[in-house]
């Protein structure tokens, strides 16, 4: 199985992720698969009065220095850690 289908198949598995994950892990999930299908942010910063919009872009903006594959590796990474949480 190649990189990329390991990672379409670990971002269909997130959208199981148990309401129970925190916010923070959804975020970095955010961030990692917008690096890992998008590249770098290009678009500007959402104003202060978007909350939710301002913290994904910022989730994103953490992970700019990453490579595709790096991204993808630790985006699978992170949800196999989260599915083994939720099943303990």
């Amino acid at each position: 199985m190649s990189l990329k289908e390991e990672f379409e198949e670990h971002a269909n598995l997130a959208k199981t992720l148990p309401d129970t994950t925190t916010n923070e892990n959804l975020l970095i999930l955010y961030g990692l698969y917008k690096k890992a299908t998008v590249g770098n942010v290009n678009t500007s910063r959402p104003g202060m009065f978007s909350m939710k919009e301002r913290a994904k872009w910022d989730a994103w903006k953490a992970v700019e220095g990453k490579s595709f594959e790096e991204a993808m590796s630790d985006y699978i990474t992170k949800v196999k850690q989260l599915k083994e949480q939720a099943s303990t």
